[in-house]
């Protein structure tokens, strides 16, 4: 199995919402299309204060991504950046593409010299919490939201 990670570029909107659209419903939710084309433009965006995308393919073929963006910190000097989706497809998991594309996205933030990079999942996604414990470490934050008005 031949995995390369590479950066959303313009011909993969296609894939890219095939994917992002398994990542959403796997958390049950779905986004209006704005929100579909609003994000993929911002993932093509040269502003390096927007997201950024990353591909898997496997053996050519797009079976996974991560978007992440960098963001400065009240708490430090440096920016952070945060991991928003990960996604891989169902028949690629467990063979390490989740793994190659957190460490794609600690590499990026290493050439930003962006010394930390945090996420959030949800406590029932075990599958990918066994990958998180073995490459992250657990903080004692919990997430608070504002309520709908």
């Amino acid at each position: 199995m031949a995995v390369t990670i590479r950066p959303v570029n313009a011909g993969d909107e296609a894939e890219w919402r095939r994917l992002w659209t398994a990542y959403l419903a796997f958390y049950e939710t779905t986004v209006p299309e704005e929100v579909y084309a609003a994000s993929f433009a911002r993932l093509l965006s040269d502003d390096a204060h927007d997201f950024h995308g990353l591909i898997a393919e496997v053996d050519g073929r797009p079976a996974g991504l991560v978007h992440y963006l960098f963001h400065r910190h009240m708490w430090r000097t440096e920016k952070v950046c945060y991991l928003q989706d990960l996604y891989a497809d169902p028949d690629v998991r467990g063979q390490g593409i989740g793994r190659k594309l957190i460490e794609a996205v600690y590499d990026a933030a290493d050439t930003m010299e962006c010394p930390r990079v945090y996420w959030l999942t949800q406590d029932f996604n075990a599958t990918a919490r066994r990958l998180y414990d073995r490459i992250g470490q657990v903080t004692p934050f919990i997430k608070y939201d504002r309520p709908k008005p």
